[in-house]
């Protein structure tokens, strides 16, 4: 099976909020989607600090971009858009920009297809979430990487499956 290489952004507004999105996968179109961070697959010789801001610039539109650290690892089997299964290799990165809205020029077809919403998250609020949070842990480990606590080195949390 591929790996591939996969950066997830930890996307931070001035007042603390956190950028997720909300969607299906493609082999279960007519089930409940999931929230989740921005990011997507590197491309071939691209670092992972380029992939993230290149991410990041077309899933939401901002270019003004403050790029922290990797703070988590993550990796599982999953399957892509087009069918595909795969071992996903995330690696997660702290950023922060403006909070403005985001806008969606800059999604494939099939983002427009499998992704229902984009929105800021207060801590309060992504806690009180009753639907899917990915990545499985976020909730546990996002109040020390919003209030600016890094590991020193990405702290792995792998669970038994990436969807």
């Amino acid at each position: 099976m591929r790996e591939r290489i996969t950066v997830r952004v930890l996307l931070f507004d001035p007042a603390g909020r956190i950028l997720l999105m909300k969607g299906r996968m493609a082999s279960g179109r007519d089930r409940p989607g999931a929230w989740f961070t921005v990011g997507g697959g590197a491309d071939p010789g691209e670092t992972l600090e380029a992939c993230a801001l290149r991410e990041i610039a077309e899933e939401t539109g901002f270019t003004a971009i403050d790029l922290g650290p990797p703070v988590w690892r993550r990796e599982g089997q999953g399957v892509l858009h087009d069918g595909e299964p795969v071992i996903f290799k995330e690696t997660y990165f702290v950023a922060r920009c403006r909070g403005d809205e985001p806008v969606r020029d800059g999604w494939a077809d099939y983002e427009h297809d499998l992704v229902d919403d984009i929105r800021w998250w207060t801590l309060r609020d992504l806690a009180a979430c009753e639907e899917a949070i990915y990545p499985e842990r976020m909730l546990e480990l996002l109040p020390d990487v919003a209030a600016g606590r890094y590991p020193a080195e990405p702290m792995e949390i792998t669970v038994s499956k990436v969807r």
